[in-house]
């Protein structure tokens, strides 16, 4: 065969072997999607994506000019807190700064800071390329930030941007880093971040901060302090030592103990040192200038209400803010008046030899306008030098038996019924034996009443019960009522749920939950405004030009039933007429409320109102030195401190001064249902023996009643001697009673001429 031959018939065999449809030249090209999908293009367009980022970051970095003046978070401004007749009460918020030079700084202090927040802070060109890809990653889904911010994009966003998280700054923010960090030395830097911090405490920069928590200059600072600076910049009214919650202590050890463990595994800590490292305890927060007596607690109100509104620390510490709260001048200096003459001028605080428990003593108070809702006076302790956290807003001491209305409440709301099927009513009938067995219960329950009295031989009217803080009644009546359903009530009211609260307990009729005087003000005002919700709050306006600030909404829809609110009053004015609340008794006003006294008497309340004023005024047993609870048996040289006692008279005096003047009004109860009447109950008695009933629970409410009838008392009728304050205004005697109080066929006898008077809480 020829070459030419062999070259045709090898043609040919290539022939066959090429597939259909390539025919006419396209033998070797790519059909379908495979033509769009070479790995030439998909490089292609890979690196022209890279090269057209490259452009547009080029682009970006000659457009962002680095700025030339600081924003206003770095030249702070003060905040302005007047009262509510707009006469200024306090100024806050001026710039409590000292800028420092980098030498005039700790090393291992620096370092610290550089471990926690930046461990490449000395290599880095400003961003950090991972960090900044989850930020802006995780702002563009909404969910803020995720860190990632370095040392050198923080001091940019303090001294020349705005603490916004939208993807707009972010960007000015990583252009303008990378331009600060080729101007300046890094050490400059660093410097400038330590400045301009907030830590707390209207503490701006390291210097403002080492005096704040340590009474220090900075130069002194000790690797610990500066640790827990460094741990506490992240969230600083939250990881402040003095005033943050044990979930707040914790998170704050993470990061402090977080600090040293990154400054060993930097290379710039022994290991064997690191393990002798302890925490230093901050010390207390001081008195801020013009904050003395008791501004700076309520100034320290108004920035939890602010806070709950999502206005930050940080923005309130920011300045620029004017601020009108609803506090009226008069009524404020008529509390602290009556706190200071009902109870500080009767303590011996100067020798802790004489009487030791009156330096455990801490009174609390908040007092409400009904019906808007405004707070208009408020007491929170001695002064912040003495006392840094509110007592009118503390929430770590429980309510006692001024909870037991919001059980009635909840039994009329629900239409609940005893035992036996009947409505529960003012005149529902009990069984007052104490340490008497729960009945419908899956937990056990058997409490005792004060000084273990029986009640009723054997039954009492809730009226009677309630006159007397009966705890046996009461914890019958919450089985009956439901303790999900009243706990449940207790929220509409205004309460707040916390860790601990004792649900589907029985023993939550006694008060067991923790509260503080804001929350039962809350409530006793509900009941005042015959059902509608009633929310205080502290602050009338607060106006800034750059800020935004909703008041929340202080007068609400019906939280319960006119009839259920009218009856509670009802119910609680014969507290005041006849039961362990005739120490408030006035003739210059008509009052309802009720007493309370926690476990190992540790707490002491009195919550009481008149259709003008709700006022809540408790008092507080807590070692000076150990913080821990502690009992108020003892005060003033006297014996046990319960609700009639100090705080019934602080309330007292405080509501003849604040309505001095006022032409008070009567409660109008038009819709209260008492139920149907009963004959009176019998005496109470004291308890036989003891061994018939299993050991008691700790009582939480009412004394033991004098065994001894009051002669000058009639049936139904208040007592007419020594009740009134001879100096207090009367009422008007041309007023027109309510139609409530005169022959009320169903208003149930509460204590018959031959009861013993109520005892005194």
């Amino acid at each position: 065969m020829g070459r030419a031959e062999a070259r045709r018939a090898q043609q040919q065999r290539g022939a066959r072997k090429t597939p259909r449809g390539r025919a006419n030249g396209s033998a070797g090209r790519p059909t379908g999607i495979r033509r769009f999908f070479t790995w030439k293009k998909i490089l292609g367009t890979f690196l022209g994506l890279i090269l057209l980022g490259i452009v547009g970051v080029v682009i970006l970095y000659f457009a962002v000019d680095e700025p030339t003046d600081p924003n206003k978070t770095a030249t702070l401004q003060s905040n302005t807190y007047k009262f509510a007749d707009g006469s200024v009460m306090a100024r806050t918020g001026d710039v409590n700064r000292e800028i420092l030079p980098i030498d005039k700084i700790p090393e291992d202090v620096r370092t610290a800071f550089i471990a926690i927040e930046n461990k490449s802070f000395y290599s880095d060109r400003g961003i950090d390329v991972m960090g900044v890809g989850r930020g802006l990653f995780n702002t563009l889904r909404g969910k803020g930030t995720a860190g990632g911010s370095t040392i050198t994009q923080q001091y940019v966003k303090n001294y020349y941007l705005t603490q916004d998280q939208s993807p707009t700054r972010k960007v000015r923010e990583l252009i303008i880093s990378l331009k600060v960090d080729q101007r300046m030395e890094k050490d400059d830097i660093l410097a400038g971040y330590l400045n301009t911090n907030f830590y707390g405490r209207n503490a701006y920069g390291i210097q403002a901060a080492a005096q704040a928590f340590y009474g220090v200059d900075a130069e002194k600072l000790t690797l610990e302090q500066g640790a827990y600076l460094a741990a506490v910049i992240q969230a600083p009214s939250q990881y402040d030592w003095a005033t943050a919650g044990p979930n707040g202590k914790r998170l704050v050890m993470i990061r402090f103990n977080a600090v040293l463990d990154n400054m060993v595994e930097m290379g710039k800590l022994d290991e064997a040192k690191r393990k002798t490292l302890k925490f230093q305890e901050p010390i207390k927060p001081k008195t801020r200038p013009g904050l003395e007596g008791q501004k700076g607690y309520l100034v320290q109100a108004a920035e939890a209400e602010m806070n709950k509104q999502e206005i930050t620390d940080a923005d309130i510490a920011a300045g620029g803010w004017t601020i009108t709260l609803n506090i009226d001048k008069k009524k404020q200096a008529a509390l602290e008046k009556a706190v200071q003459d009902e109870l500080e001028s009767k303590l011996d605080r100067k020798d802790p030899k004489s009487r030791p428990q009156d330096q455990s003593v801490q009174a609390g108070a908040t007092s409400v306008d009904p019906k808007t809702g405004a707070i208009v006076a408020m007491y929170g302790g001695t002064g912040l030098a003495d006392k840094d956290q509110s007592n009118a807003l503390r929430t770590d001491y429980q309510p006692g038996s001024t909870f037991k209305p919001i059980v009635l409440a909840s039994a009329m709301e629900t239409g609940a019924t005893t035992q036996d099927g009947k409505e529960i009513t003012p005149n529902a009938l009990y069984d007052g034996t104490s340490k008497r067995k729960v009945v419908g219960s899956d937990v056990p329950f058997n409490p005792q009443n004060q000084d273990d009295i029986n009640y009723g031989e054997p039954m009492m009217t809730v009226q009677e019960a309630t006159n007397s803080s009966v705890n046996s009644v009461y914890a019958q009546m919450i089985v009956d009522a439901k303790p999900k359903n009243v706990k449940k009530t207790a929220l509409q009211l205004g309460m707040v749920d916390r860790k601990g609260w004792p649900d589907d307990q029985p023993a939550m009729s006694l008060g067991t939950m923790s509260a503080n005087t804001v929350e039962m003000a809350a409530v006793y005002a509900t009941f005042d405004n015959h059902g509608k919700k009633v929310t205080p709050t502290i602050i009338k306006t607060a106006e800034h030009k750059d800020g935004e600030f909703k008041p929340v909404q202080p007068i609400g829809g019906q939280a319960i039933s006119r009839q259920t609110a009218d009856t509670v009053t009802k119910v609680l004015t014969g507290v005041v007429a006849e039961g362990s609340g005739q120490a408030v008794r006035s003739g210059a006003y008509e009052a309802a409320g009720k007493t309370g006294t926690a476990e190992l008497n540790v707490a002491a309340w009195f919550t009481g109102y008149t259709p003008e004023l709700v006022t809540v005024v408790a008092m507080f047993g807590e070692d000076p030195n150990s913080h821990k609870q502690v009992t108020l048996t003892g005060t003033a040289g006297k014996g046990r401190a319960g609700g009639s006692s100090f705080p019934a008279e602080i309330w007292k005096a405080y509501t003849l001064a604040a309505l001095k003047g006022v032409d008070t009004a009567e409660f109008q109860l038009t819709e209260a249902r008492m139920g149907v009447p009963v004959a009176p109950s019998r005496s109470a008695t004291t308890p036989a023996p003891s061994g018939s009933s299993s050991s008691p629970a700790p009582s939480t409410s009412s004394s033991r009643p004098s065994n001894t009838p009051d002669p000058t008392r009639s049936s139904g009728k208040p007592d007419p001697s020594g009740s009134k304050d001879p100096t207090a205004p009367t009422k008007d005697p041309t007023k027109t009673a309510d139609p409530t109080k005169t022959a009320d066929p169903t208003r149930s006898f509460i204590f018959p001429p031959n009861r013993p008077n109520p005892p005194q809480q």
